[in-house]
């Protein structure tokens, strides 16, 4: 299992470096560029190995999809994170003095760089049991069944 990096320029710990508080565009063209030559290279591996199989997992688009409609995925914030201080909870990491939101699941994110347990839930069901869109060339409960 291959598994790509999400729009890390979206992450509170990325924002609270922006002055509208959006994603970092800058950040996230990396990440799209790293993606593209992680998914090059497990094709090449792939071709190298005879007999190899992988499931490579699309996290960008699953997890920027949630951020541009959070409703669709049963979110309602998706900038601030769920414990930390400061604004958008992301000027001082999650400690046990820190304010924690009421409801976890509707947050993607818990501190400044990690997701929920919602949020990985959505991760974790749409890798393995997903459509192409998030993983291919084959989901991971086609590659658990791979000879």
């Amino acid at each position: 299992m291959v598994v790509g990096l999400p729009p890390v320029g979206c992450c509170p710990s990325q924002r609270i470096q922006n002055v509208t508080r959006g994603c970092r565009e800058d950040t996230n063209t990396w990440t799209i560029m790293y993606n593209k030559a992680l998914a090059s290279m497990s094709r090449k591996l792939k071709s190298e190995l005879k007999g190899m199989s992988y499931s490579y997992s699309r996290t960008y688009p699953l997890i920027y999809g949630v951020i541009q409609d959070p409703a669709s995925r049963g979110f309602k914030e998706v900038k601030a994170a769920c414990c930390g201080m400061g604004d958008l909870n992301a000027e001082i990491p999650c400690l046990s003095i820190s304010k924690h939101c009421s409801n976890r699941t509707d947050h993607l994110f818990w501190d400044l760089y990690h997701p929920t347990e919602a949020a990985s839930r959505l991760f974790i069901d749409n890798v393995f049991d997903g459509p192409p869109q998030y993983s291919s060339p084959i989901n991971v409960r086609q590659l658990i069944h791979c000879p």
